[in-house]
């Protein structure tokens, strides 16, 4: 599978495959709120973070990651390709070259929950709100791994 960085001639086809991929996993989403977000995806959020995708064999989207200051901020399944990787991918891609170690869940994305940690990751901490303010909590996670060091660093 190859991953590769986006520019911003890609924007387009990836808040094509956000709003697909919000549809099919945000369904504690209210339609107001998506509508609310996509300009700011768009216009603001992709710029804040460095993208990378992958690709189908004729060049299509299938998914994407969104990294800043080794915070996964987005990752993103083309909906008919859950399940087969390619977030797996994104993720090990992030970790291994981006240096991620943490991203916070939705709370009600139970699947999503479930995805990070079989990957890894744990609960460290909870917002009743998300980062806009809205209704909608969030789980902050971490790498189990980096979460001894951190307490290795702290008895030193």
């Amino acid at each position: 599978m190859q991953i590769e960085p986006v520019s911003s001639a890609d924007y387009s086809e990836l808040i094509t495959l956000w709003e697909a991929s919000v549809r099919a996993t945000h369904d504690f989403l209210a339609e107001e709120d998506l509508l609310m977000l996509k300009p700011l995806i768009f216009e603001q959020f992709f710029d804040a973070v460095a993208l990378h995708v992958v690709r189908a064999p004729g060049g299509g989207a299938l998914g994407f990651s969104g990294v800043a200051q080794g915070k996964l901020e987005m990752l993103f399944i083309a909906p008919a390709v859950r399940g087969e990787g390619i977030g797996t991918a994104l993720l090990e891609h992030a970790r291994q070259v981006q240096g991620v170690t943490n991203v916070d869940v939705n709370e009600q994305n139970a699947p999503a929950l479930a995805f990070y940690r079989r990957r890894g990751f744990e609960v460290v901490g909870r917002s009743p709100l998300d980062g806009l303010g809205k209704p909608y909590p969030l789980l902050h996670m971490a790498l189990a791994a980096s979460i001894k060091e951190a307490g290795r660093d702290s008895e030193a």
